[in-house]
């Protein structure tokens, strides 16, 4: 798939749109087969098909559930779509694999990547949600949404989605990436984090900018978005001028910060699959 704006990134909506009716919780199972959005640590399990990787479709899960109920959380081109969350170390029945999402070499399809995402939201948020944060009584499914009411103060919880800024920053024909030490050997990306108390988005844009890289910004625009289900971001994402500063990297998070340029690139980018490389390609000049 072509990436003309970031509404057909993997993991935002319009993905999977043409073929996924979604439900809320509590809707009733039908009981017929369908297909399995299981997720097994950080990994997806799918089945090998030819050159391709799937969801598994009909009874081959079945036998993966153990004492945990799958959860209905829509209809995929027609038959039930049903998450589960496993053990790591659970074992796989062939053909079944399981393939982390953010494995090196990208095989799993936008598709594939997006119902993924959906199981992951949900089932973090059904394990998060079983308590009332306020006062820790039990919660119960509102009806029609994905909500919680808890049944001790009857106060209403919703999912919690967490806003992060994530940015390009431009000098010239140079732009600015990060490296943190957890990452890949050679990877850069851009800067970015989760807003705070009393903070645009922009506001966000540039204290991130200013606290990890040592810089100030100016002119930030903003370029577009992508859900983030690792596990329940949404990243916004902008384009902004250098305006002063040296750089310094954050030294509690931030392991190099550099200059780079479309003759001058790091050894690796983010994958295809996020928001954070669709605005190296378009906006740092370096479209491959």
């Amino acid at each position: 798939m072509s990436y003309p704006d970031t509404v057909n990134l993997p993991f935002n909506a319009a993905v999977i749109q043409r073929d996924f009716v979604p439900l809320a919780a509590g809707a009733a199972d039908p009981g017929e087969p369908g297909y399995w959005a299981i997720l097994r640590g950080n990994a997806l399990v799918v089945e090998a098909q030819g050159d391709s990787l799937a969801l598994p479709c009909g009874d081959i899960a079945a036998g993966l559930a153990g004492d945990q109920a799958p959860l209905l959380i829509g209809r995929w081109r027609g038959q039930p779509l049903r998450a589960l969350r496993i053990s790591g170390q659970a074992p796989l029945p062939a053909p079944l694999r399981a393939e982390p999402f953010n494995a090196a070499e990208e095989r799993l399809d936008d598709v594939t990547l997006t119902l993924g995402g959906v199981a992951q939201q949900i089932l973090h948020w059904q394990r998060n949600s079983a308590c009332c944060p306020r006062c820790g009584t039990a919660t119960e499914p509102l009806a029609g949404s994905w909500g919680k009411r808890c049944l001790g103060c009857g106060s209403e919880h919703f999912p919690h989605i967490h806003p992060c800024a994530i940015v390009l920053v431009r000098r010239g024909d140079e732009f600015l990436l990060i490296r943190k030490p957890e990452w890949p050997p050679g990877r850069f990306s851009l800067v970015a984090g989760f807003v705070d108390f009393g903070e645009s988005l922009e506001e966000c844009a540039r204290r991130e900018v200013r606290e990890e890289a040592g810089v100030e910004v100016t002119n930030i625009r903003y370029l577009g978005s992508q859900c983030w289900p690792f596990p329940s971001q949404l990243m916004a994402g902008f384009v902004a001028d250098y305006v002063g500063g040296e750089l310094r990297a954050d030294p509690g998070e931030i392991e190099d910060v550099r200059w780079f340029s479309a003759g001058r690139m790091p050894d690796s980018l983010p994958s295809r699959r996020s928001i954070a490389r669709w605005i190296i390609d378009n906006y740092a000049g370096v479209r491959p």
